[in-house]
């Protein structure tokens, strides 16, 4: 299920659904600027093996950068 959540939902799900947060901008984009224990998968490499990374049991929260 995908869906958008605002900020106070993200928070929510990381402190009470122990949601993992998913970077997926680039490496370089990642090492400049990203959320504590977030983990980075960029877009470029997201597939089926790389998301195996993931805990399937736990939510996660997909974020990358909004030039808006």
């Amino acid at each position: 299920m995908h869906e958008m959540v605002d900020l106070e939902e993200v928070q929510r799900l990381v402190e009470e659904d122990d949601a993992q947060l998913l970077d997926v901008m680039s490496r370089k984009s990642y090492e400049e600027s990203h959320l504590p224990d977030a983990i980075n998968i960029s877009l470029k490499e997201l597939d089926g093996q790389s998301a195996a990374l993931l805990d399937r049991t736990r939510p996660v929260v997909t974020y990358c950068y909004d030039y808006q």
